[in-house]
């Protein structure tokens, strides 16, 4: 693994769909991926889904500055400005450090 590619640090953001809305955060989420594709700090990114309304992100940088480049960047503002309409709660975002990974 380079060292470009060696991941770090990471984000969890755990999503809840209000109920009639799930088909609106699965299409946000879906065209998130075009978004984050032009941020060179984001090494990987997903959007996935548990059960009918609860889905979330997990995406990983080899730096910190990624990471708050991401978190500054235009998913997460979509996301914030989308939130009360979509969500049933505000999104829980958990930061966390990669202990060790295969990319």
């Amino acid at each position: 693994m380079g060292a470009q590619s060696r991941v770090t640090v990471g984000l969890y953001v755990r999503l809840v769909a209000k109920e009639g809305k799930e088909r609106a955060v699965e299409d946000f989420l879906r065209s998130g991926l075009e978004l984050v594709q032009a941020e060179p700090g984001t090494v990987q990114w997903y959007a996935v889904r548990f059960d009918q309304r609860t889905f979330a992100i997990f995406d990983t940088f080899a730096t910190e500055d990624g990471r708050q480049a991401h978190l500054g960047g235009r998913v997460a503002a979509a996301l914030m400005g989308k939130a009360a309409d979509l969500l049933a709660e505000p999104p829980r975002i958990e930061r966390h450090d990669v202990l060790a990974a295969k990319t």
